[in-house]
């Protein structure tokens, strides 16, 4: 499949792709490595979490605010 039919997919068939993707890649999670810059972000966050600048979400409503970000 190409770049330009993945785009052509409705968002549906998109975020169906996507975990049928993630599934496959971290099946075997021994071999699933982080990539550099996620470790860098996990410390930044820690940071602002340790300095009172990050405040903890629900997970439901942090589902809700991501999917009106990305909608």
């Amino acid at each position: 499949m190409s770049i330009t039919e993945i785009r052509a997919l409705p968002r549906e068939e998109k975020w169906k792709l996507m975990e049928v993707l993630w599934s496959d890649l971290s099946e075997n999670e021994e071999t699933l490595e982080s990539p550099g810059w996620h470790l860098a972000t996990l410390q930044a966050t820690e940071t602002r979490w340790k300095s009172g600048e990050e405040v903890p979400m629900d997970w439901s409503k942090a589902k809700v605010e991501l999917r009106t970000r990305c909608a």
